[in-house]
């Protein structure tokens, strides 16, 4: 005789059962209450071009298209309205580069080995309202990393190259970027130059491992670059990187937009040129770290204004709706616009070479506004560097 447990485990759906109306009815299993939903974070307002805090900004809104000049430092606003640029798109007879991707095992990295991810977001330290109180688990993680080579590159010689956070997963390139170098590179606008994609080892902000990564006040995320990441793309493509931060840049929106200062702020040996998009120069730094202890908003409040001017070409944007206090901290430190609109003043006191827009009717990560400025950004980023003719 075959018993119920057997036929279920046999996958068999044709069953005879033994009467059961004599048996006690089990009283109605009344259901779990559903679990409460988390309420909707309430949009951004807008914040005007011209309110007390911002920089005393050029205006370019009203015309669809128009980006500021690639030869020009300064505060710009564009928008509302915006038009692709034609270079993000692949024109015929233009040489197209080479797009590959792999993988990395943190099981086989030095740094960020293992990771790190939470389960719950974390609590205000009653202790220190600047930080939050996390509990974090280890975890194994894979990257993907994803490499543009020019069709221009020559083999054997030392190429310039730009690194971008949150890069593309597998199978998944960036071919927005890659159009738009291709077009750019044909047109001598910009050096020909390697794209390295890099993906964050996952997660976001405080006790993931993506803050770990981008948050911190460090130079740990270069070093990991530098002697994890790039000797494999030179081993696995058979390309040479150039040593000179004249020819390296990085590239990143909003936490990987301060992780790409933060890479050439802590190694400007490495990293000359930084492109950020809604930048998060706000206190999301986790652990707590005293000698920064408001994270990269320090950036604007204490490093830029009490340091020497280093050799740095930063091009910056963010949206007239970015974030604002997007978590359980009120410390006055979490909002986008502000910290960018703050950067751009400290910048401009020091004498940096910088570029800052303000993008209208755009949120966070500046939406249609990235696809029109792009290439203006990128040739704006390299002014100056050799481009071979």
């Amino acid at each position: 005789m075959v018993s119920l447990r057997q036929i279920v485990c046999t996958g068999l759906v044709a069953v005879s059962l033994p009467a059961v109306s004599q048996q006690p009815q089990s009283p109605p299993q009344t259901p779990p209450p559903a679990p409460a939903k988390k309420p909707e974070r309430p949009q951004p307002p807008t914040r005007p071009f011209d309110a007390p805090s911002a920089p005393k900004f050029t205006r370019l809104d009203g015309k669809p298209g128009v980006n500021p000049p690639v030869d020009v430092n300064g505060d710009f606003v564009i928008g509302p309205d915006y038009t692709p640029a034609p270079e993000s798109k692949a024109v015929e007879g233009v040489p197209q580069g080479k797009v590959q991707q792999f993988q990395m095992d943190s099981r086989e990295c030095k740094l960020f080995n293992p990771g790190i991810a939470r389960d719950e977001f974390g609590t205000v330290d009653p202790n220190n309202p600047k930080t939050l109180i996390v509990k974090t688990r280890p975890i194994d993680y894979k990257r993907t990393i994803t490499v543009y080579v020019p069709a221009q590159y020559k083999a054997g010689t030392a190429a310039p190259f730009i690194v971008t956070h949150d890069g593309p997963g597998m199978g998944k390139p960036d071919m927005n970027l890659v159009r738009t170098l291709d077009n750019l590179i044909a047109q001598k606008r910009v050096p020909a130059m390697i794209a390295i994609m890099i993906s964050s080892g996952g997660g976001d902000a405080q006790g993931h491992e993506r803050g770990r990564e981008y948050d911190t006040m460090s130079r740990l995320y270069a070093e990991f670059i530098e002697t994890e990441v790039l000797p494999l793309v030179e081993k696995n493509y058979g390309v040479k990187l150039t040593k000179d931060p004249e020819g390296r840049a990085t590239m990143g929106n909003s936490s990987g937009g301060s992780a790409a200062l933060a890479m050439a702020w802590y190694r400007t040996d490495l990293y000359h040129r930084v492109i950020t998009t809604s930048g998060t120069f706000v206190n999301q730094q986790w652990p707590f770290n005293p000698e920064t202890p408001g994270g990269a908003w320090d950036f604007h409040d204490k490093l830029i204004p009490a340091s020497p001017v280093k050799p740095l070409r930063i091009w910056m944007a963010v949206g007239d709706r970015d974030l604002l206090n997007p978590n359980v901290m009120r410390d006055n430190m979490h909002d986008w616009v502000e910290a960018n609109h703050r950067m751009a003043k400290v910048l401009k006191a020091k004498g940096y070479p910088y570029q800052y827009v303000y993008c209208l009717n755009t949120g966070h990560s500046v939406g249609p506004a990235k696809a029109q400025f792009l290439p203006q950004a990128l040739e704006w980023l390299w002014q100056g560097y050799p481009v071979e003719k």
